[in-house]
């Protein structure tokens, strides 16, 4: 079989990362194309009152991860400020505390009970006091919790009717607008204010959380991911449908993880099932205890990807071949007593699974590889 280098894949896909274009009635330019897909952002926002989103659905992830794209380019930035109607693309410059405490519009950071700036008598264990500490000291009453009641409501109420999940908690994915669960307390994800680096040298966010108790706190983001890991949950988003008549369904890109009892296969850290399929999910794995693609085991749904208009196969293709040194090599018997050996599985951590997808989506997978080592991305 012939091996499939990345340039290769992409090289044949010459109208954009994976996606069938359609047919176009004249012929546009690069700038036309960049101030087009521009727009397609800001009418998202105007239908929907928000920025796109890190969501399952991937016509929303793809307006996402075309957003951070823009945002990192500062020329694409400059051309396309005149179109920016949403302020989406405004740069604040920190180069000095000054600068922090003038963007901070809630005065989070010039508490002086609560400085962030200053540590006494720190102990040992500061760790875990210091994420208990931001528990308490910040916490108070929310004066304008009436503005957020309602959003509150409405998403336990989305909770209960099943359009919303409760799902593991990954720090990285954590975004304005968000709603979580800690302590078996609902809240939402307000603010996320400009990075600032501490004492360890580390960058940190400070956030204002409200809690559908009435309260509020200034939590600092890595304080959260911490305590939802240990005791809380993310809430998904609610399935927005972004798809018109024009739109075809091309599949579905999933990730499945394994409840296999085998101690060869259960005793391997992140490993996970990156498949395809033009059918859904749940019906494509009633099977999979009598399918070696599955490692003759049941399996569980990480996540789903519904697509549109997309080259699906060579999706699935691409992440394959991107995670090529991780590949499972585990030789699997069939009820056929034939041996197979599937190609399929992945060890690599689950954050870093959607972050190649979103680098798909935007084209930026061709500066990057997976180092299996550390088990990151890295620039090339």
């Amino acid at each position: 079989m012939h091996e499939f280098s990345l340039e290769d894949i992409l090289s044949n896909d010459p109208l954009g990362i994976l996606v069938e274009a359609k047919p176009k009635a004249k012929l546009v330019n690069s700038d036309d194309r960049l101030i087009a897909s521009f727009e397609e952002i800001n009418s998202f926002i105007e239908a929907n009152g928000h920025e796109p989103q890190k969501s399952t659905n991937m016509s929303e992830r793809t307006l996402y991860s075309r957003l951070q794209g823009i945002k990192d380019n500062p020329e694409k930035i400059e051309y396309l400020k005149p179109y920016d109607r949403f302020n989406l693309l405004k740069v604040v410059e920190i180069n000095s505390i000054d600068d922090i405490l003038n963007d901070d519009a809630f005065g989070l950071l010039r508490d002086d009970k609560d400085d962030i700036f200053t540590l006494k008598h720190v102990p040992n264990n500061f760790s875990s006091e210091r994420s208990k500490a931001d528990k308490v000291a910040s916490r108070e009453i929310c004066k304008n919790f009436e503005e957020f009641e309602h959003l509150l409501k409405e998403c336990q109420k989305d909770i209960k009717e099943q359009k919303r999940r409760l799902i593991p908690s990954v720090e990285s994915q954590l975004r304005e607008g968000m709603f979580c669960v800690l302590d078996g307390i609902l809240l939402y994800i307000h603010k996320i204010f400009q990075p600032i680096r501490g004492n360890s040298n580390k960058l940190n966010r400070r956030t204002i959380l409200i809690f559908e108790n009435g309260t509020q706190s200034n939590m600092l983001l890595r304080s959260l991911g911490k305590r939802l890991k240990d005791n809380g949950k993310m809430v998904t988003d609610l399935n927005i449908d972004l798809i018109n008549e024009e739109d075809n369904k091309s599949g579905y890109i999933y990730i499945l993880e394994s409840k296999s009892q085998d101690e060869k296969i259960s005793s391997i850290k992140n490993l996970y099932k990156i498949g395809y399929s033009t059918i859904p999910v749940k019906d494509r794995i009633k099977n999979a205890i009598n399918e070696p693609t599955y490692l003759m085991a049941p399996v569980r749904i990480v996540a789903v990807y519904e697509t549109y208009n997309m080259n699906t196969q060579k999706f699935e293709q691409l992440i394959h071949k991107f995670f090529g040194k991780v590949c499972l090599n585990l030789d699997i018997f069939g009820n056929d007593n034939k041996r197979y050996t599937p190609r399929e599985w992945f060890i690599v951590p689950l954050e870093v699974i959607e972050q190649t997808i979103d680098l798909i989506i935007n084209g930026g997978i061709v500066n990057y590889r997976y180092d299996e080592v550390n088990e990151k991305l890295n620039l090339i």
